[in-house]
């Protein structure tokens, strides 16, 4: 099937493991290199200190921008980024350096997805305030702009200040990075609207399914509309859920509730992901159960498929 001329190609991403397991970095490190092998397009990371779910014992990943850094050092051509990096978790203008730092590493493969945060459980056991998190993430969200698309910036607000910062070295690419938004609200959405690349969005949050994208996109297009941008000038991506094989999925974060797991041979699970992309998605990042290099591995031939039928 050739691709249709009226639809943007979809890339496909994977996330490495939170807390399915406790995984060490030389298995990390293969996994980026088998996705990258693989032809997946981008690898993600979840940035989390620490989930506390019922009946189940303290769980956390490693931190989430030195595992950034390392895979930046050790892949050569696919897109790297946090899934979403939550904003109140540092400083924002130190935020700005993080970013422009793994995409210096990277060579300018990073996308800096960033939220507002959820878990509260870490942010009690960290120390990060958790309330005005929409606040929070707008004065966050001006500061590392300004930072990585004009250099400097000059801001005082009721929670962060950043005050004649500069931040050089300049980024690797002019502008910096591409921005993603992950969020559903209504104050995130529209600093989406008016300031990001790419707006994101968790599969718990629609039922893994793409009719359920659609009252979200008419959203997401609503709040274009009220700040005068053209929608589709906003590219549209998502967290799926693919389980492989048999089993329960367990996750972090909780029950899966209507969200089923997309699953299938590879013809199968490719039609799958290029029904999102009938949806207006450009991108996608694969929450893959059980998540292996032998995982990664049997994904292949739907990334290929994926490409051949969308590109």
């Amino acid at each position: 099937m050739e691709g249709r001329p009226d639809r943007r190609p979809l890339r496909v991403g994977i996330q490495l493991p939170e807390v399915e397991r406790e995984v060490r970095w030389p298995e990390l490190r293969a996994m980026a290199q088998a996705a990258e092998q693989a032809g997946f397009d981008s690898v993600w990371v979840g940035d989390h200190l620490l989930f506390r779910d019922p009946g189940l014992p303290p769980r956390g990943p490693w931190e989430a921008w030195s595992v950034l850094a390392a895979v930046a050092a050790t892949t050569e051509r696919i897109s790297i980024g946090p899934l979403v990096a939550s904003a109140s978790f540092h400083n924002p203008a130190m935020l700005a350096k993080k970013a422009a730092t793994v995409d210096e590493i990277s060579g300018g493969r990073l996308i800096l997805g960033l939220g507002a945060g959820w878990n509260e459980a870490e942010y009690r056991a960290f120390g990060f305030p958790f309330d005005h998190r929409a606040s929070r993430f707008e004065e966050a969200f001006t500061i590392i702009r300004g930072l990585l698309r004009e250099g400097a910036v000059d801001f005082a607000g009721r929670y962060y200040q950043a005050r004649d910062c500069v931040l050089v070295p300049e980024p690797a690419r002019r502008g910096g990075p591409p921005i993603m938004v992950g969020t559903i609200g209504s104050r995130m959405l529209r600093q989406a609207a008016l300031h990001a690349d790419a707006w994101n969005v968790w599969f718990t949050w629609f039922g893994n399914r793409p009719d359920g994208l659609r009252e979200l996109r008419g959203r997401v297009d609503a709040a274009c509309a009220s700040v005068g941008r053209d929608p589709a000038t906003l590219e549209r991506t998502a967290a799926l859920l693919v389980q492989l094989g048999e089993g329960e999925v367990a996750l972090r974060g909780g029950p899966l509730g209507k969200a089923l797991p997309l699953r299938g041979p590879p013809e199968e699970l490719a039609q799958a992901l290029l029904a999102f992309n009938e949806e207006g998605l450009t991108h996608v990042q694969l929450v893959v159960h059980p998540i292996t290099v032998r995982s990664i591995e049997r994904l292949e031939p739907v990334v290929r498929l994926v490409h051949q039928q969308s590109y």
